[in-house]
């Protein structure tokens, strides 16, 4: 993992995640909240009260470690889930975002292939 190929795509991971996970507490970028089946699928995560603050932090934690290059094994685990629902969230109800979640989950792939022989214990 010591390419500069990879050490670019961990910077970037890194960045977007901090970015996107802060601007979950803090707005600073300003977005059009979705319409029709979108717009209903995060209301109805909005009104739980938990889910946005939980996936922030998460997103947060996981861009910090990854800038840092610490645990980046672990965080890429962490990222998998959220970021296959952030593919599948574009993917079924709001196609125009579809490209960035494309982007996470192409980055996040790239790296878990790059640290596979971290991972192959699971699997044995």
């Amino acid at each position: 993992m010591n390419s500069q190929f990879t050490k670019i795509i961990r910077i970037v991971l890194g960045l977007l995640l901090i970015v996107f996970g802060a601007n979950k507490f803090l707005h600073f970028i300003p977005m059009e909240p979705p319409t029709g089946s979108a717009g209903d699928f995060l209301n109805s995560l909005g009104a739980t009260g938990y889910i946005f603050p939980v996936v922030g932090i998460l997103e947060v934690i996981i861009g910090v470690l990854l800038l840092l290059k610490k645990w980046v094994a672990f965080a890429l685990i962490l990222l998998a889930p959220i970021s296959i629902n952030i593919l599948l969230f574009h993917l079924f109800l709001d196609i125009p975002g579809i490209a960035m979640s494309f982007v996470i989950v192409f980055f996040n792939g790239i790296l878990i292939y790059k640290l596979w022989p971290q991972y192959r214990p699971l699997f044995a």
